[in-house]
């Protein structure tokens, strides 16, 4: 019986602190893909499909704490701990808005017809910018309450063009109707949310909470979890009580422990062909979903 192939992960350096969060496009029309990075360096890098650097975003002082590609990956939105949210051209690098926050910005997402962006963070606020009208007052999502959670907003993801959903540390999930700025759904947890990912391809949330991610409970503590966009048979988490990448089956059987970071896995995330997923602590590592597969910088034994 021929042995699996041993996971050997692909390292994409340039940052200079811990990693914070990663982001894939969806698959563009010439079937490549980008990879954008958040750090607490605070500069925001992107990168080719292979793991290849493109352009750093120059232009935050401080963390960047999260960053986005649009569905057609000609603009980023970061949001940083200078207290303000950015849009970038990726083509150009160029900032093409810088929107001010009056405290840490933990959480950006761009619309799908990328004429808005939806920021969170420590002032436990949601707020909407019209990119058209880039001069005008955010809208805020509250629905006549003071703040949007009673915690630090740690995530915010569109779901079409015309609902958002906030995750907060208050352990609850929001989803906003942004015409009426009025909720219209709720989940709660019984833990802070850690993270949450709009799963695309799957039209799935995909959170971790405590020990729970995927409406299972695992025995550590995930800091991020993604499922695979194609199969959805299995899902990789991330965990700052370790050092560890993990594969998980749907049943929350552990299918395989990835070694290699030097420090606590902050975030994960599968490309949008399933064919790997990127892990940050200090550095990025990219692996593959199945190892020996030829497959970007990899060459392998062309397995099937």
């Amino acid at each position: 019986m021929t042995p699996q192939p041993k996971a050997v992960p692909l390292v994409a350096p340039g940052h200079t602190r811990p990693v914070t969060h990663l982001s894939f496009s969806p698959l563009q029309d010439d079937g490549t893909y980008l990879l954008v990075s958040s750090c607490k360096d605070g500069n925001p890098m992107l990168r080719e499909w292979t793991g290849d650097w493109i352009g750093t975003f120059l232009g935050h002082k401080g963390a960047v704490w999260s960053t986005k590609l649009s569905l057609d990956a000609s603009k980023a939105v970061s949001g940083s701990a200078d207290f303000t949210a950015k849009v970038w051209d990726t083509y150009s690098g160029e900032a093409l808005h810088s929107f001010p926050h009056n405290h840490i910005v933990r959480t950006v997402a761009i619309s799908p017809d990328l004429s808005h962006i939806v920021t969170g963070g420590q002032e436990k606020k949601v707020r909407i910018f019209d990119l058209r009208r880039p001069d005008a007052e955010p809208q805020f999502l509250c629905d006549g309450q003071p703040t949007a959670h009673e915690g630090t907003v740690k995530s915010v993801v569109w779901i079409g063009d015309q609902t958002v959903v906030s995750a907060g540390e208050d352990g609850m999930l929001w989803w906003w109707d942004i015409r009426s700025r009025q909720r219209v759904m709720s989940l709660p947890f019984p833990e802070a949310v850690t993270s949450m990912e709009h799963s695309t391809p799957t039209n799935r949330l995909v959170v971790t909470s405590g020990t729970s991610t995927h409406s299972l409970t695992l025995p550590y503590r995930p800091s991020s979890a993604s499922l695979h966009p194609i199969l959805q048979d299995r899902f990789v988490t991330g965990s700052t009580q370790d050092e560890w990448v993990r594969v998980h089956g749907l049943d929350g059987e552990e299918r395989e422990v990835l070694k290699g970071h030097h420090g606590p896995v902050h975030c994960v995330e599968f490309s949008p062909d399933g064919e790997m997923y990127a892990s940050g602590s200090g550095t990025i590592r990219l692996w593959q979903t199945t190892p020996g597969k030829t497959y970007g910088l990899w060459q392998g034994s062309n397995i099937s």
